[in-house]
């Protein structure tokens, strides 16, 4: 199972990077729109992988693999962490905190949405 883990891990990462540069390159880097949009989607598919593991539909392994895995190398919360203080170090203040409130609050209800499409 470890070995599952880590190849998912493994995958999760590489998507993050890749994913990560292509949407910086699409929209820019005056706001961190490429770990945004990253950590949303990654706490949708958490959400949506945790309605699946609670009703039974996917087994344990499935979850640990895709949910400690791969949301856990795609999702990034220390980067979440450095590209705030990097707004607030260039005085974007209210970036800064747009950033940190959005992730929070779309983060959750994404998770959310994620459990809800599957009840």
């Amino acid at each position: 199972m470890i070995l599952w883990i880590g190849f998912a891990g493994v995958l999760g990462a590489v998507l993050r990077f890749s994913l990560g540069k292509w949407v910086s390159g699409l929209l820019g880097t005056a706001f961190p729109w490429g770990t945004w949009i990253i950590n949303i989607s990654g706490s949708l598919l958490l959400g949506l992988l945790y309605g699946w593991h609670q009703s039974q539909m996917i087994s344990d392994g499935i979850w640990l693999m895709w949910g400690t895995g791969f949301c856990g190398a795609y999702t990034t919360f220390s980067t979440f962490g450095y590209e705030t203080l990097g707004l607030m170090g260039r005085q974007r203040y209210a970036r800064a905190a747009l950033y940190v409130g959005s992730s929070v609050v779309v983060g959750v209800l994404a998770a959310w949405a994620g459990v809800w499409l599957t009840a």
